[in-house]
């Protein structure tokens, strides 16, 4: 590869395409790396797997993504499995138009689950979610409402009417500086109250299993958003009862082109010409593609019992400025062209995530991307009494809100 600069210039070349789709992704990455300092546009093409298998075409050679660069293994799946949860049953996905949400739509419908219910409470991403699954699944039934997962009677209909077999709960309020004051007792009221409500409803109406999306920002939250979704995998565990309705709680890190996530926003800045802007030199993330997320969800639902908080494997760390530094190369240009300003951290923000709590252990399960959290904090009678009448309807001021989920989640660090 140390001879593509002279290549370059010896025979003007404008473009190098990277042939290399299932090499690791530091040896992709130093590839791109070589060309784009060379001048060129790089591209890449598809697998050979994917070629034989009339996947895709040699025509499918586009621009290298920074996807292209992290380089995670592809996931294994119990197809088999996947089959007999979801396949001739009814599921249903709550925040059905946000990013994990229709993902999770997409790989369900893969399954050939007898109906696809949708819920969301933006008439908007339900249209949009609901036209792009009648276009790349037209056999799929499926059922829209529009709804508020606080909503307890609204909740209760869709079940009735529904019946579903399982539930994957992904709507929340998720964007941390956006939820840490002025929103804050909306989060509690949408994440934890709203996340009770579908669960309870879950289980007056028989369903069998529900999963709860959660996040490595509930792990010892420094934020409103992270200790809003401790609250929530807390209640579900609170209320699992012998017998009844399994709840299964999903945690992981970043997903790569999410709603709000930091990708979008250097695509956009790079489009007005910079700057790309970073919090911090040194504040990491884990990251993953949303598909892998959407993937060991199902899988996770699968093998849980009831009770268990399941941990993704999200690999290694990476320094959000890398990914800054990537995507300017990528898009063809120099930091000369679009320089990268550090704005400081925002309220609520860490320099780096983490996936366990400090007192946690984790098991490991037959799938190597997912371990299992072992906690101590199950919530007693009076503490869910407490905690119910805390939630009620009502304004509460942020500081309120903080001493409120510092009760409850003792392991919130207040600001």
């Amino acid at each position: 590869m140390s001879v593509i600069p002279d290549l370059a210039e010896k025979y003007s070349v404008k473009h190098a395409i990277m042939a290399m789709p299932n090499s690791r992704a530091s040896e992709r990455r130093e590839a791109a790396e070589i060309a784009s300092a060379a001048g060129l546009t790089v591209m890449t093409m598809p697998s050979y797997d994917d070629l034989l298998a009339g996947r895709l075409s040699v025509s499918s050679i586009r621009r290298v993504e920074l996807e292209d660069l992290l380089g995670r293994e592809a996931v294994s799946l119990d197809d088999a499995g996947l089959h007999d949860l979801l396949g001739g049953r009814v599921v249903l996905v709550t925040g059905a138009g946000g990013s994990i949400g229709s993902e999770l739509c997409r790989q369900i419908a893969k399954f050939l689950p007898a109906r696809l219910a949708l819920v969301e409470s933006s008439e908007f991403g339900l249209y949009q979610i609901d036209e792009e699954l009648g276009q790349s699944f037209p056999a799929l039934a499926r059922s829209c409402w529009a709804g508020d997962v606080r909503d307890e009677a609204r909740a209760d209909e869709i079940l009735r009417a529904e019946k579903p077999v399982v539930i994957f709960h992904a709507a929340a309020y998720k964007h941390v500086p956006l939820m840490e004051s002025g929103n804050a007792w909306q989060a509690v009221r949408n994440n934890a109250l709203g996340t009770l409500t579908m669960a309870r409803a879950a289980q007056r109406a028989g369903v069998a299993k529900f999963v709860l999306i959660s996040t490595d920002k509930a792990v010892n939250p420094t934020n409103v958003m992270g200790a809003t979704k401790r609250l929530a995998e807390r209640l579900c565990r609170a209320i699992q009862a012998v017998g009844g309705t399994r709840f299964i709680t999903v945690r992981f890190g970043n997903v790569l082109g999410s709603n709000g996530s930091v990708i979008p926003k250097f695509r956009d800045q790079i489009a007005r010409g910079g700057p790309l802007t970073v919090t911090h030199p040194d504040i990491v993330r884990y990251f993953m593609t949303i598909p892998e997320a959407a993937q060991l969800v199902l899988q996770a639902a699968l093998m849980g019992e009831g009770g268990e908080i399941f941990v993704l494997d999200m690999g290694e760390p990476v320094r959000i400025v890398d990914l800054a530094r990537d995507m300017i190369r990528l898009s063809g240009f120099s930091e000369d062209d679009i320089p990268i300003h550090f704005s400081g951290l925002r309220p609520g923000e860490k320099l780096y995530e983490e996936l366990l709590a400090d007192d946690e252990t984790t098991l490991p399960t037959p799938h190597p991307k997912l371990r299992i959290a072992r906690l101590a904090d199950n919530m007693g009678e009076v503490e869910l009494t407490e905690l119910l009448s805390w939630l009620a309807p009502g304004v509460r001021e942020v500081a309120e809100v903080r001493a409120g989920l510092k009760r409850f989640v003792p392991e919130y660090v207040l600001p």
